[in-house]
């Protein structure tokens, strides 16, 4: 009895050790019938405080793992789901609060989605501009933000090498929209 105690209470910490998505993350991944996630919307207060949180880092092994590959391919179904499309989207609007971001790139050639883990704009350059600017998350209201032109971005691609560039123009105010999301920032913070 002694023993069988011993592997249960080890089974049980090496759980608790997985540097995996939790059990709730794992819900909303493969929670829904459909392709397309639930947005997270500021006008539900459960909604507006998961929007509110800092979302943790991902860890190399995540990445691996088929929790990754399918809330990214569910990201980006719901990102470009023609009822409700945008050109950006971060984990937190879907309920995991994880440092990942899909874009659409418009500063390449067809304007792909890309996906960007740990996102972190390490320096802005050149002038801001004002902007129109809408969310996802907060239906009905467009204002606008200024937001730098240019900024030099690190983080992890989809292998989880490091990588480093800049970005300019639209393209940059995406990715200023996004990161925001990934520390509980929204673009109604910034209208005056």
């Amino acid at each position: 009895m002694k023993r069988f105690l011993i592997h249960i209470f080890a089974m049980t910490l090496l759980a608790s050790c997985t540097k995996g998505f939790t059990t709730d993350e794992r819900k909303i991944i493969y929670g829904g019938d459909e392709e397309i996630m639930r947005v997270l919307s500021i006008a539900n207060e459960q909604d507006s405080l998961t929007l509110r949180s800092t979302s943790k880092p991902l860890k190399r092994d995540m990445v691996s793992q088929d929790e990754f590959a399918t809330l990214c391919r569910r990201m980006l179904t719901t990102v470009q789901n023609p009822e409700n499309e945008g050109v950006g989207i971060a984990a937190p609007q879907v309920g995991i609060l994880r440092r990942l971001v899909a874009v659409q790139r418009f500063d390449k050639e067809g304007h792909p989605f890309e996906f960007f883990l740990n996102p972190e704009i390490v320096e802005y350059e050149g002038p801001t501009q004002l902007g129109s600017e809408g969310c996802l998350s907060v239906p009905e209201i467009s204002d606008d933000v200024e937001r730098w032109q240019r900024i030099r971005l690190r983080y992890r691609d989809e292998a989880f090498a490091e990588c480093e560039e800049v970005i300019e123009g639209f393209t940059a105010v995406i990715f200023q929209h996004e990161i925001d999301h990934l520390d509980g920032v929204l673009f109604i913070d910034y209208i005056k």
